[in-house]
């Protein structure tokens, strides 16, 4: 009896795991099917075919993005502005592949419930053929989380998530760029700073910044690069400005800081920039009007030209030489790389004390610069780097509070803690053979 009803048991067992296996294997083909039909598609474009896109909010005026010769952003209403291209883009990427939460009636027959008749929000997209589409944009929904909608000529209504009304409506201000400097920073080769009837220029080659005026000098090329990203982030303060009228008097009767120019090969673009109490204004020859700019900005240009100059003494870094001499008073030596071994008369030199000696060299970096005190060196280095192809050599002189060192074909005159040459000389004195 008991054997009977165990396999009873186990034969209805089989048949609810058969059962479910059977629901569970035929359950998602169903959801998905359900949800295919529940929230389709709403606009399927190809974001690079789209030319132009006319967007129309309530109780404001209407917005014209349209694509210029070059295939950039421009908005050409009300206004003509350049576009902010981050901005333009997620609005496009958001249009050209637009679902559907769900279908909330096949064929309305009354749109006014839905904010739908007149619209809060119209967007007319126009592609390369000329062939064009209307968005329809109504109310939320009542829990908030959606946004009714419809595409003109089809009578359904849908809802979409309310973050693609965020993404898709913008204000005009979003839309535009806000740079008051509008250059591409890859290809900017010129920069003038002119303050306090003082000129600053700045000249890249490649990737290699160098001070051209007063006169030329090596330039801090993380300090020119730092100095040039903050004046193409500049941007225009639109809510901070507060009436234009307003702007410009402050601009007018403010103090002048800086006049900043930068070259690409678009031209030259020029920004003015005065401080008015505590705040700062500045006017651009790139975008019309006046606007109140972050006081970093002034401060930024508030420098002299030695914030820009190159105080470390050396500029072989991290490239490994393959040559040292030194000399410091009658003791000389003279290192060659060979393959990963330093040699020195025929002998290898233990690795160790070698890079400490690179190392003290690579960091000498001066406090300040001098115009004299540069007599009786008496200490001398010299690197060669990059296969032989650069030499710099340096000569160091003791004075009452550290020592002034000269670099070879340098004019400049550059001030030394009697600490950083100690570290030199120790690793110059520390060098040995290798151990065998």
């Amino acid at each position: 009896m008991k054997l009977r009803s165990l396999i009873l048991a186990i034969i209805i067992l089989g048949a609810l795991a058969g059962t479910l296996y059977w629901s569970e294997r035929h359950k998602p083909a169903d959801d998905t099917a359900k949800a295919a039909d529940a929230s389709p598609s709403i606009l399927k474009l190809d974001e690079a075919s789209i030319t132009k896109v006319e967007l129309k909010i309530k109780d404001a005026e209407p917005i014209v993005l349209a694509k210029n010769n070059s295939g950039a952003w421009q908005i050409t209403a009300p206004k003509q502005y350049s576009a902010d291209a981050a901005n333009v883009s997620s609005t496009l990427s958001s249009l050209s592949a637009l679902n559907s939460e769900r279908v909330i009636e096949d064929k309305a027959a009354d749109l006014k419930p839905y904010g739908l008749n007149p619209p809060n929000v119209e967007l007319d997209i126009t592609e390369k053929d000329n062939k064009s589409q209307k968005l329809l944009l109504g109310d939320d929904t009542p829990a908030g989380s959606g946004v009714y909608a419809m595409l003109a000529g089809d009578p359904r209504v849908f809802t979409i998530a309310s973050f693609n009304k965020s993404t898709i409506a913008k204000s005009l201000s979003e839309f535009r760029d806000k740079r008051l400097l509008q250059v591409n920073v890859d290809q900017v080769s010129r920069i003038e700073l002119l303050r306090k009837n003082q000129t600053i220029e700045f000249g890249r080659t490649k990737d290699t910044w160098q001070i051209l005026q007063p006169k030329p000098m090596r330039a801090d090329g993380l300090q020119v690069s730092q100095f040039m990203q903050k004046l193409t982030d500049a941007k225009m303060d639109l809510a901070g400005s507060g009436n234009a009228k307003e702007s410009v008097t402050a601009f007018n009767s403010g103090a002048p800081v800086a006049t900043v120019k930068l070259t690409d090969p678009s031209g030259t673009q020029t920004l003015q920039i005065k401080k008015s109490k505590n705040d700062y204004y500045a006017k651009s020859s790139a975008v019309d009007g006046v606007y109140k700019v972050n006081a970093d900005l002034g401060q930024a240009v508030d420098k002299e030209v030695d914030d820009f100059r190159n105080k470390k003494l050396f500029d072989f870094g991290f490239n490994d030489p393959d040559k040292i001499e030194i000399h410091s008073g009658a003791k000389t030596a003279a290192l060659t790389k060979t393959g990963n071994d330093w040699l020195s008369n025929g002998k290898k030199m233990d690795g160790d004390s070698v890079q400490s000696l690179l190392s003290n060299l690579s960091f000498i970096t001066a406090d300040k610069f001098v115009d004299s005190g540069f007599e009786n060196p008496t200490i001398e280095a010299t690197v060669t780097s990059d296969a032989g192809k650069h030499t710099e050599q340096i000569s160091l002189a003791k004075t009452s509070d550290g020592y002034i060192a000269k670099r070879d074909n340098d004019t400049s005159l550059y001030h030394v803690q009697s600490s950083s040459v100690d570290a030199i000389q120790k690793a110059f004195d520390d060098l040995k053979p290798a151990s065998k």
